[in-house]
């Protein structure tokens, strides 16, 4: 039985948005992921991650989503977002790597990141999603969609949507980048 008879419209409305949203940024990443030279995908990551990220920010400012039952039900096999990874690392190249402050709002703490693995980590947290979603889940996928967001894909992708806007910035102001040998030591 799926959880759809007993969702909130408004909460149907808000899992069919965010699973579009989802899938349209899945997708994306494995076109990107597909090319052949990283200067054509900057902008499209920094497109759809910014998109993501607005489809995904009701998320936020909801009330915790809580499933009738209190316990996730399996969604099958994680993804396998390796080869993915692996793709983007090459991909991007000497911009794969960049430092971030990994909470603003706790001792402020730099940290090693990696595009290529923050786009991954998206992925796959949408993926699970989705795999509820396609399972008749929608609540399910909703609340894990929630949870990720807030925990772990919500700042990863924050995160990266801020080093995809230095990337284009340095391109088109023409300054160039420079990579700090203590931040390359944080990994």
């Amino acid at each position: 039985m799926t959880d759809s008879a007993t969702e909130p419209a408004d909460l149907a409305d808000l899992s069919d948005h965010t699973a579009t949203a989802a899938a349209q940024f899945v997708r994306a990443v494995e076109v990107v992921a597909a090319a052949d030279h990283p200067d054509e995908v900057i902008s499209i990551l920094l497109l759809e991650l910014s998109s993501l990220l607005a489809a995904a920010a009701p998320l936020g400012a909801i009330e915790d989503v809580v499933p009738d039952d209190r316990f996730e039900p399996d969604a099958g096999p994680e993804p396998d977002v390796d080869r993915l990874r692996n793709r983007l690392h090459e991909l991007l190249g000497p911009i794969d790597d960049y430092a971030e402050v990994f909470d603003p709002y706790a001792t402020p703490e730099v940290m090693a990141a990696r595009l290529s693995d923050d786009l991954s980590q998206i992925t796959s947290d949408l993926l699970h999603g989705l795999a509820h979603s396609a399972a008749g889940r929608s609540l399910e996928a909703l609340w894990w969609w929630q949870f990720s967001y807030l925990s772990t894909w919500g700042p990863a992708a924050s995160a990266a949507l801020r080093a995809l806007q230095s990337v284009i910035a340095h391109v088109r102001l023409e300054v160039p980048l420079e990579v700090d040998p203590e931040a390359e030591g944080l990994t």
